[in-house]
Parts: C-alpha cells; sequence; structure tokens
C-alpha cells in the first residue's frame, strides 16, 4: 500500500450570509481556490488525477457538478476529471478520505479534495424545493415523523437535554469559541491557509477579502442568553449556539510520498486512519463519538495519544456530548474555535478543519490530529492524521 500524505491546505475566508462573498458565484470561488493551490505548489496541473469536491446543495448555481465546472472555469486542462460528492456536512472530508484512499490504493499519484457551499445564492433546501420530498411512508414509520422530516436542530435539542446541558453551557461553549477563534486571528493561526478572493463591494468597487467576518469578538455571555430558540418548539438552541450560515470554499492537496518528492514538496503530513459510521438519524449528531472511536482503534491509537481534536461545532451540544464521552481534554479541542464562531460553509468545512488542524499541529509542534464530523441522516466521518517533522 502507498503511503498518502497532505502537502498543502487552502482556504478562502469564510463570508457570513449575505455578506462579503454574497456577490461570488460558488463556481468562481472554488475555481480561484484551484487555481490557487496549483500555481503555488507549481504541479504542472495535467498531473493531478482527480479532483473530488464535497458540496450539499447541488442545484442552480452549485449544480451538475460544480467541482468539473470550477475547474474548468479556472481555465485548468480539460484532461483533469472531478466529481462532486454529498456526505452532508461531511462532504469534503469524505472527498479528502477518497483522495487519500486513491492514493493509498495507488489509483492516484496525485489528487485535490476540496468542498464549497454559497449557503447565501444556494440556501438549505434547495435541492428539495418543488420537486417533492425524500420522505416516504416507510421512513417515516420507522421513525415516527408524522408529517415532519428529520431536523438537525430537534437533534442537537435532544442530545442537549439527553446529557443534561443546560442552556448556559451551550452559551458558554459559543463564547468560548468566539473568544479562541478572535484570538488565533489576532496571533495569524489562519493567515497560512487563507487565500484572498478578490470580489466588490456594493457599489462595484474591487477590494480584497481576506479575514473571516463570522468572528464575533465583542460577544458576551449575556448577549448570548438573551436570544429567543430559534427554532419552533425548542427551548435550548438559538442562533447563538449553533452554527452559522456561510459562504465559503476550501481544499487539501493529497499526493504519494514519492509524487511529493519527485515535484519537490514537502509533506506536511500523512494519513494515519479514517472512519465513517452511521448512527441514530434522529438524534442525528451523535455519529463523530463513534466515528472518533472507530478511527482511534483502527490507528492503534487512545485519546491520550492525541494533540489535537477539531470536533465541528454543528451545534454547541455536539462538541459537549462529543467531550462528554470520549473524555478529550478541553485544551486540545477546537483550540482555535470552530464554526460557531468562524461559520460553517456546509460543503467546505471538511477541509477547512483539516487546514485548522494542520496549521495549529505545526505552529505547536504537535504529532497526532484527529478530525470528527457529524452529517445529516446520522452518518459521521473522522481522520487522523501525523504532523511529519521537516
Amino acid at each position: 500500500m502507498y503511503e498518502a500524505v497532505i502537502v498543502d491546505v487552502a482556504r478562502t475566508p469564510i463570508g457570513r450570509r449575505k455578506g462579503t462573498l454574497a456577490g461570488t458565484h460558488p463556481v468562481d470561488l472554488l475555481a480561484g481556490l484551484l487555481e490557487k493551490v496549483i500555481a503555488r505548489n507549481g504541479i504542472p496541473p495535467e498531473v493531478v488525477d482527480d479532483v473530488i469536491v464535497g458540496c450539499v446543495m447541488q442545484a442552480g448555481e452549485q449544480a451538475l457538478n460544480i467541482g468539473r465546472n470550477a475547474w474548468l472555469s479556472a481555465g485548468l486542462p480539460e484532461s483533469v476529471p472531478a466529481t462532486t460528492v454529498d456526505r452532508q456536512c461531511g462532504s469534503s472530508l469524505q472527498a479528502l478520505h477518497f483522495a487519500a484512499q486513491g492514493v493509498m490504493s495507488g489509483a492516484y499519484d496525485v489528487a485535490i479534495a476540496a468542498g464549497v457551499e454559497s449557503m447565501t445564492r444556494v440556501p438549505m433546501g434547495a435541492t428539495v424545493r418543488g420537486l417533492g420530498s425524500p420522505s416516504t411512508a416507510a421512513l417515516r414509520d420507522r421513525y415516527n415523523l408524522g408529517e415532519r422530516w428529520f431536523s438537525q436542530a430537534v437533534g442537537a435539542e435532544m442530545i442537549a437535554k439527553q446529557w443534561g446541558f443546560s442552556r448556559e453551557q451551550l452559551d458558554a461553549f459559543s463564547l468560548r469559541s468566539h473568544q479562541l477563534a478572535y484570538q488565533a486571528s489576532l496571533e495569524g493561526a489562519y493567515e497560512s491557509q487563507i487565500v484572498p478572493v478578490n470580489v466588490t463591494d456594493t457599489e462595484g468597487n474591487p477590494q480584497v477579502f481576506k479575514a473571516d467576518e463570522g468572528i464575533r469578538p465583542t460577544t458576551s455571555l449575556e448577549k448570548l442568553s438573551a436570544l429567543q430558540p430559534a427554532f419552533e418548539g425548542l427551548d435550548l438552541i438559538t442562533a447563538g449556539n449553533s452554527s452559522q450560515i456561510s459562504d465559503g470554499a476550501s481544499a487539501v492537496l493529497v499526493m504519494s510520498r514519492e509524487a511529493a518528492e519527485k515535484y519537490g514538496l514537502r509533506p506536511r503530513a500523512r494519513f494515519v486512519s479514517f472512519s465513517v459510521v452511521g448512527d441514530d438519524p434522529v438524534k442525528m449528531l451523535t455519529g463523530p463519538i463513534p466515528a472518533t472511536k472507530k478511527a482511534l482503534a483502527r490507528a492503534g491509537l487512545t485519546v491520550d495519544d492525541i494533540d489535537l481534536f477539531e470536533v465541528n461545532e454543528a451545534f454547541a451540544p455536539v462538541v459537549l456530548a462529543w467531550q462528554h464521552e470520549i473524555g478529550a481534554p478541553w485544551d486540545k479541542v477546537n483550540v482555535n474555535g470552530g464554526a460557531i464562531a468562524l461559520g460553517h460553509p456546509l460543503g467546505a468545512t471538511g477541509t477547512r478543519i483539516v487546514s485548522t488542524l494542520l496549521g495549529e499541529l505545526e505552529r505547536r509542534q504537535g504529532r497526532y490530529g484527529l478530525v470528527a464530523i457529524c452529517e445529516g441522516g446520522g452518518t459521521a466521518n473522522a481522520t487522523i492524521i501525523e504532523r511529519l517533522s521537516e
């Protein structure tokens, strides 16, 4: 089996819903990032064996294989294929699994895993509007759904109540995310990962977008506690303790070690283990717990061996329940904040959190890092990487 290594990670700044990236077509957003990844690593673009892109709302501007459209829009070679995958919020992490596994099997030498989502331009639910529902009588009967569909917000509320988390605990975790993300931005922790995006303002003037705009450095527990539940019938889940609706793109350049050496590039990390699991689709968001356990078992590692953890902050109780069950110390978990502060552009988040993880492993000179992400439908992915020294 070949060894798959990460050579580069990159992402756009994350824009708020209807924010700075609202005027940027998602194909163009991803195209600019792909072009930059190729250029800054100096590889001939035609050597890329495949481009695998995560995107959740594959409708409208994000339809018809956005991965292929972005590659071609960037002016890159027609000979390079691309595909687009949907594993809900873990789509680009799954894309990264596929890319790495392709290298490890010997099918690829060079691959790019990426993700993109413009939640401003292609809103959640766009793929079913006017086209019927995926709900069937068998699903409704099996999970006692009635006329409703699975709801992540309802699942988050169920998790909070099952584990006994109070509203204050959820809001305190959210405040932590903003505080850590703001401190990380002040320290320049994201600078090596972020690829600035050329945009135009509302008056048509060009500007360069280069910093995440969802971080709220002035928020407080008092402000968060004053928010009303954002979803009907819920008591605990608010917009403040949920991930933000966002726009953005991210990418990871994956190679065999031999290909990295051939092109004079330094492997920054290697893949240690992968996991993908199914879990309760009603609670929906508990999957990172078994996914983490499975990834650790496959790697022959324990929680104590992992230097940093990145668990997607879809909702505050997701990470709180995960930490309660896994037992990872808080000073190793989401140390630069997460999706509550930075935002959660659905298809882009998986490879975004990998870039955050690798960047921080390098800053701290850590060895092992673990990523886990919950997904619609009650599935989850986890990945363990090992930082490689220079």
